[in-house]
């Protein structure tokens, strides 16, 4: 299992009431809050998270990239390309 984690606090501070504002699509183990309003986001394996990455970036091309909600998308995006264990599993 793979833990995502994306801050509220972050440089683009996303929430989960915000995430349901623009139904943003969940990944396939859905979205959760932790009590400091950072979103969780769980996957079987590191190839889940990006494949759910490649469908958010389709989903972003239909989205204003002046929007909030793009700007959320690119967030989660970039928290999964960001994260270790994605990383190592694309170099290997």
């Amino acid at each position: 299992m793979l833990i995502i984690e994306i801050s509220s606090g972050g440089r683009s501070p996303i929430t989960f009431g915000r995430l349901e504002k623009y139904n943003i699509p969940a990944p396939p183990n859905g979205f959760d809050s932790e009590i400091n309003d950072n979103i969780i986001m769980r996957f079987d394996d590191e190839q889940q998270a990006i494949d759910y990455s490649y469908e958010l970036d389709s989903y972003a091309n239909a989205a204003d990239n002046k929007s909030e909600e793009y700007h959320i998308i690119t967030a989660i995006i970039k928290s999964i390309s960001d994260d270790e264990f994605v990383q190592a599993f694309i170099e290997s």
